[in-house]
């Protein structure tokens, strides 16, 4: 017998890390036996292009999803609205339902769900992902030198002092979160569930020959040219400039080498000769990295990121394609030690670094019970399992 489980995101379904990050999870546990409602918070322009895609998804695995409008004007004041409009969502499908569980995606959603657990006795799952408000002000987002974002980022810190505290359940990203967390004398009731990999469409071996050789003709790369890539958005958190030098680096050493860039934020890049600029459908992404040698990805390093895990290095690493990145982030450190694919090399080196041949993955027992999305699901069930025994 499953839980009545009510899954809050402020992010939006009909976001790129909505379909990749959220609804497979959730359909797997709805495989499991749960009955899961979502309420999201969608963007007005994605949700009237992609919404009935994902309501079909919804209805073919069993979910109910309950979509709300996001505002984004005026900052906080928006987030605010938000939040009540949430809780008010969330108050009367739990009238509807009986939830026996409230699952939080990051901290604007805990606000509610800790109401939940204190209002209606229902089993909070603090979904952490990572440290929200540090990454807000080291992104750059809050300027602490604001009197609005100084008292926003207080309230918040506060807040996930109290959320990890009254949560049944703690999920993190990284064992380096977990780590940090223990330090701070949270209970042991941590579970590290990395950004997983559906293995079954990042697929070396579902991917034909063919069709790499078709697209690399498409993109008008040669046979021989060297392909470094680059998957996912480009800002806040990134180190664009320095992929950028990486790349020119690389060039000396491989003179034909293109920079295949595959991004939502295509105007955000320069244009340049040897740059191939696309933005593709998430079915389109693994062909299109078994196009590439290998893939880059740097990351400001940071404390609010011990807790960031990318989706991106996931999939690449899944389809045998090398990726190389910078210390100082996430689990890398531990992560390199476990995989002969990831390379951490400094930035800033002057030198490139010896970066394997990319090929088809082997059977790395590591990689499919860190990153495989069959084991993330298997973790989020025991999750549930776990909080109402």
């Amino acid at each position: 017998m499953g839980e009545r489980v009510l899954y809050l995101s402020y992010d939006g379904l009909t976001d790129p890390l909505g379909q990749s990050q959220i609804l497979p999870y959730l359909a797997g546990l709805a495989g499991a036996g749960h009955r899961i409602s979502i309420i999201s918070f969608e963007k007005d322009d994605k949700l009237e292009t992609g919404g009935e895609r994902i309501r079909q998804f919804c209805r073919q695995n069993n979910l109910t999803w309950h979509p709300l409008r996001y505002h984004k004007r005026p900052p906080v004041f928006s987030t605010v609205y938000d939040v009540w409009c949430m809780r008010q969502s969330a108050r009367k499908l739990h009238a509807q339902e009986s939830f026996t569980i409230v699952h939080c995606r990051s901290y604007i959603t805990a606000l509610v769900g800790r109401w939940l657990k204190n209002r209606h006795a229902m089993r909070f799952v603090f979904d952490m992902r990572g440290f929200w408000a540090d990454e807000r002000v080291e992104g750059g987002l809050w300027n602490l030198n604001s009197p609005l974002y100084r008292r926003v980022y207080n309230f918040f810190k506060r807040q996930e002092h109290k959320f990890l505290n009254d949560a049944d359940a703690v999920t993190v990203l990284t064992v380096a979160a977990r780590e940090e967390l223990l330090s701070w004398g949270v209970a042991d009731k941590i579970t590290v569930i990395p950004c997983c990999v559906d293995l079954q469409l990042f697929d070396r071996r579902a991917v034909a020959a063919a069709d790499t050789a078709a697209w690399r003709t498409r993109l008008g790369i040669s046979p021989r040219a060297y392909v470094l890539l680059y998957l996912g958005s480009i800002g806040t958190w990134y180190l664009w400039n320095e992929m950028v030098l990486f790349f020119e680096r690389l060039k000396k050493e491989h003179t034909e080498a293109k920079f295949l860039i595959l991004t939502p934020d295509p105007e955000k890049v320069i244009p340049h000769p040897d740059f191939i600029v696309r933005t593709v459908s998430r079915q389109e992404v693994p062909t299109l990295i078994s196009v590439a040698d290998a893939s880059v990805c740097f990351i400001k390093p940071s404390f609010s990121k011990k807790g960031s895990s990318a989706t991106k290095m996931a999939e690449v690493l899944a389809m045998g394609v090398p990726v190389i990145t910078n210390p100082g982030w996430g689990d890398v450190a531990f992560l390199a030690d476990k995989l002969n694919n990831l390379v951490v090399t400094d930035p800033y080196a002057q030198q490139t670094p010896i970066i394997p041949v990319s090929s088809e993955p082997g059977s790395n027992a590591f990689f499919t019970g860190f990153f495989s999305l069959e084991e993330g699901v298997r973790k989020y069930d025991v999750v549930y399992r776990g909080v109402r025994q």
